[in-house]
Parts: C-alpha cells; sequence; structure tokens
C-alpha cells in the first residue's frame, strides 16, 4: 500500500489554486501548509500517525516525462464534479467523463492535465 506520493510543480501557488479546486470534488481537504508544499488528504489522519496526507505538491522542478496521477472516486458523479472543478481550477481537458472499455467495462473516468502538464485522473470502477 502506498503511503504517499509526490509531485514537483514550477508554480506553487497555480498549482495550490488546481488542487484545492479539483480535489475538493473527490473528498479531499488540505491537511499540511508548508511555506513551498502541500499535503492533501480524504478525511481525517489515519492510525498511522502521519497528518500530512497522501498526496503531496511541492515548489520544484516539474519531473519528465509528467506521471499520470489518477485519484479513486466515489460515483460517477464525483468524476464528473471532478473535471468541472478542475477546469474552473486552471487545468485543461484531457479526456471528458464518461466509460473506458479498454480497461475495463464499469471504467469510469475523466482526465485534466494540471498547470504543469502533469495527467491528472478521477475514476470510478463500479457498474453505475
Amino acid at each position: 500500500m502506498l503511503d504517499h506520493i509526490e509531485i514537483h510543480v514550477s508554480d506553487f501557488e497555480r498549482s495550490r489554486a488546481f488542487y484545492l479546486s479539483a480535489l475538493a470534488a473527490l473528498g479531499y481537504v488540505a491537511r499540511k501548509q508548508l511555506p513551498t508544499g502541500m499535503g492533501f488528504g480524504v478525511g481525517e489522519p489515519d492510525d498511522a500517525g502521519d497528518p500530512g496526507g497522501e498526496f503531496w505538491i511541492h515548489q520544484g522542478t516539474p519531473s519528465t516525462p509528467r506521471v499520470h496521477v489518477a485519484f479513486r472516486a466515489r460515483s460517477r458523479a464525483e468524476v464528473d464534479a471532478f473535471h468541472r472543478a478542475a477546469l474552473a481550477g486552471g487545468g485543461s481537458d484531457n479526456g471528458v467523463p464518461g466509460i473506458r472499455p479498454q480497461y475495463h467495462p464499469h471504467y469510469y473516468g475523466a482526465f485534466i492535465l494540471d498547470p504543469d502538464g502533469y495527467n491528472v485522473e478521477a475514476v470510478y470502477h463500479r457498474p453505475a
């Protein structure tokens, strides 16, 4: 099981605004704020004791090639809300919400490029 993932972003404030908007639609909150970094998580910290969250952004040089990060949604409606919120937060469309049968029959996902070009996805795996 993963503990956390971190990406480096070229403009922390711009990326902060994007991820606050996009991830709120999936139930994520900002758990830890540093001068040039931020950690996001769903709900309260778990028993592992790390209050920082599962997903981090930090000011730095973005990785090349860009990574693909997929966040699990709790419904198709949440995938749709993520897509709208991510666009409103400054992201670019990289795949409208919909079924992706090439992955499996119920794979419902939406893809956004964040301000640095990372491919960010929300996905729901169950039937509608």
